[in-house]
């Protein structure tokens, strides 16, 4: 693209100075419709055969792997139980003590699951094997879907110009085609998107085919953006391998995912296991070596009891389209938001729904070459966090689906749980410190009204407290641990994430800050679960991906209440007893440092000082993948050639070149999506009819009209008359060229 001088009174720079032809090969933004029907599925009802009738049922050792998981899950949530009756029933089980026992109960099971399939993946780390015949040559043609919402076109982009150009290089671009599918809401990141579709058509070439839609009606969000996908162009794809808007995947991992579909005809999803990569602020930082060290160990136990019963996390996996087709159409669950309506968490249903179906969904830890990017700071994740509670309560309405294999409820139940266990957590807390409270100032009843021998005294047994304490912060702990032990005994990992001290260093700087940050995230939560219970819809918000910080004044907003609740429940523990405030303290400690504690999770300066000093380090670092230097440079190219688009309107209406880029990727409405006309194209079409130049469109036009003139051709050629061609430029003459003047004559009285 060539640079032309900026002018003050354009709201765009750098211009293009001729419109970016695209290739001939590529006319129009989509290639020919090849519609897939996509029936709405029902959840109270289910006449198919059951999947393992279609699918075989899970091997042998995925079956002994089920029952040492959830053996070993069930002796010790049953052996943490016990001990936490011992603790309390020193002095008799009465009032508060039998709700202690049973939040401890659903706490502890839960980290015991978890802790049980980490043992799991770590002893199935010794026996993994890694197929080895997957070099011969594809047959089929897969679609790199990514469905993007208001993201930054050259990040986007950029990444997936990075992965064709591996993809060719493999000598496989004839086997993929790349197809974006846009639900963007901006009028100025619509324009963005298609000048980048323009360029990495022309950058591409006829070596990978490039298409874009952009949908007109957002339903249904993502699911809806992939059945529109599906429904009108999956025909033309035997399978479909899914990113999100921060996926980057090497090419040779795309290649053999397409090929371990091809060679299993019963495969519906494969998931790879997506590790975080290119982060920088802390959090961001503490996320990525967390995944990195831990991830594998977790995955792989997730792996070896699903069997092919797995699960789907929504991106970098690939799916057979025809298979999605048959078993995936979501309906609308029944009632009001925020339990009601479109599936948000979409992606765990549209695992057991395909599992249902009768193919197999299951995960590939062993490859690598799958990354994602994380939320650059703990209010970030708050806010992404928010959508998925909202999602995963949903699912409360799709356990009771018919049909579904037993670990497909599982995956749901689990979902659930993981934001439920934050109010449970809150609710043993409250009941512990009332059971103090109620100690030091409520006079006891020793003697009940039934006849005893024996008084009921009020005691704990602290000895024993202290014990379950300790096993309980084992259990919690121990995928942590196997994780760095597992990282350690690999010298590949372990010399490119800093050497063992750096790795030990990190898990426990790693898991003091998460201790830290885990009091915030339990009343985050507390209270996400708590508006949706009482009908507050998440809405629909794009995830911020940059480095940058967050002020403090917003940080100090959104924690105050977290550290005054600290405050108040120290000063109630103190009362108390010291004793008391002490066994609060892990809790009280990061409620009171909320605030500083969540505005340094998002510096940069402290992930970086951590960086140079060789902590918190992962191989992906120290030895990058040329993946992730391909799609660096490819982002900085493109945010270099691409124009700096101001407002979405004016650089169509002004600049030419933009007009005939978007002229040719906006595709007209199509019949089905115009329904009723709505507000916005009428009042745009009249404030432009009542318009006497461009800038009182721009003021008059909100967003939203703005947008349903750029859907109109109509609407963008009668602003055409509103323009003001600029005046000519007098010539200026040099003085020394310039004829003498005659002398004005002097004014008289």
């Amino acid at each position: 693209m060539t640079d032309l001088p900026v002018s003050a009174d354009l709201r765009i720079a750098p211009l293009t100075a001729e419109p970016l032809a695209s290739p001939p090969a590529f006319p129009s933004p989509v290639p020919p419709e090849a519609p897939i029907p996509m029936p709405v599925q029902r959840l109270d009802r289910w006449t198919g055969p059951s999947a393992t009738e279609v699918d075989g049922p899970p091997t042998s050792a995925t079956q002994v792997t089920r029952i040492f998981v959830f053996g070993v899950a069930a002796l010790l949530s049953a052996y943490g139980v016990r001990e936490m009756v011992g603790v309390v029933s020193a002095g008799g089980i009465v009032g508060l003590e039998w709700p202690l026992i049973v939040f401890f109960g659903l706490t502890f099971s839960w980290i015991a699951l978890s802790a049980a399939s980490g043992i799991a993946g770590f002893v199935a780390g010794f026996f993994e094997r890694r197929p080895t015949d997957l070099d011969r040559p594809l047959g089929v043609v897969t679609a790199l879907v990514m469905p993007v919402y208001n993201e930054s076109p050259a990040r986007t982009l950029g990444a997936l110009e990075a992965m064709a150009e591996e993809i060719i290089a493999l000598g496989a671009g004839e086997h993929f085609e790349i197809f974006v599918c846009s639900d963007t809401t901006d009028q100025t990141v619509w324009v963005e998107e298609e000048l980048a579709i323009d360029r990495l058509r022309g950058r591409l070439g006829g070596r990978m085919k490039v298409w874009y839609r952009r949908r007109h009606k957002n339903i249904a969000r993502k699911a809806g953006n992939l059945e529109d996908f599906v429904t009108r162009w999956g025909g033309r794809y035997e399978h479909m391998l899914v990113l999100d808007a921060d996926s980057l995947m090497m090419g040779e991992t795309l290649i053999t995912l397409a090929r371990l579909m091809e060679d299993d005809p019963k495969a519906g999803i494969i998931q790879t296991l997506p590790v975080i990569a290119n982060r920088n602020t802390l959090f961001a930082r503490l996320q990525q070596f967390a995944g990195r060290i831990y991830g594998p160990v977790i995955a792989r136990g997730l792996a070896v009891w699903h069997g092919r019963d797995g699960n789907y996390w929504g991106h970098n996996a690939i799916i057979r389209t025809r298979a999605f087709a048959a078993c995936c159409g979501l309906p609308e669950l029944k009632g009001r938001k925020p339990f009601g309506g479109h599936v948000m968490s979409h992606d765990f249903v549209e695992a057991a729904l395909i599992r249902r179906g009768g193919w197999a969904v299951y995960m590939v830890p062993w490859l690598g070459g799958s990354y994602e990017e994380s939320p650059p700071s703990l209010l970030d994740v708050a806010i992404r966090d928010r959508r998925w509670a909202q999602g995963n309560l949903q699912h409360i309405a799709v356990l009771p689906t018919r049909g579904l294999v037993w670990p497909s409820r599982v995956h749901f139940a689990t979902g659930i749980m993981s934001y439920l266990a934050s109010p449970i957590w809150l609710a043993l807390l409250m009941v512990g410190l009332a059971l103090a409270l109620q100690a030091r100032f409520i006079r006891p009843e020793y003697f009940s009204k039934e006849f005893s021998l024996y008084p009921a005294w009020p005691r704990f047994d602290s000895e024993r407290a202290l014990q379950l304490f300790i096993i309980t912060m084992g259990v919690l702990l121990l995928p942590k641990l196997l994780g760095t032990i597992e990282s350690i005994l690999r010298s590949d990992i372990r010399k490119r994430s800093g050497g063992t001290v750096s790795i030990i260093v990190g898990m426990l700087l790693e898991t003091v800050v998460s201790a830290l940050v885990a009091p915030v995230m339990m009343l985050l939560q507390s209270r996400h679960v708590a508006e949706i219970l009482l009908g507050a819809d998440s809405g629909w918000k794009t995830q911020r991906r940059d480095d940058g910080g967050i002020p403090l004044a917003e940080v100090i907003r959104h924690h105050w209440q977290h550290a005054a609740i600290g405050a108040m429940m120290a000063l109630a523990a103190y009362v108390i007893s010291p004793a008391i405030l002490a066994w609060m303290a892990p809790t009280l400690i990061g409620l009171l440092f909320a605030v500083p504690i969540s505005w340094t999770s998002g510096s940069l300066a402290a992930g970086l000082w951590l960086k140079r000093r060789h902590l918190l380090l992962i191989p992906e670092e120290t030895d990058p993948p040329a993946i992730l230097a391909a799609a660096a440079h490819a982002q900085s190219l493109a945010q270099a050639d691409l124009p700096e688009v101001e407002d979405g309107l004016t650089a169509v209406v002004e600049v030419p070149a933009i007009r005939a880029v978007h002229a040719r990727m906006h595709l007209p409405i199509p019949l089905r999506a115009r329904g009723r006309p709505e507000l916005d194209p009428v009042m745009a079409a009249a404030k432009i009819d009542e318009a006497t130049h461009f800038d009182e469109v721009l003021a008059w036009l909100g967003q939203k009209e703005r947008m349903a003139v750029l859907c109109d051709p109509h609407l963008i050629a009668a602003i055409d008359r509103l323009i003001v061609e600029p005046e000519p430029t007098p010539t200026i003459v040099p003085a020394e060229a310039a004829p003498a003047a005659a002398p004005s004559p002097l004014p008289t009285s």
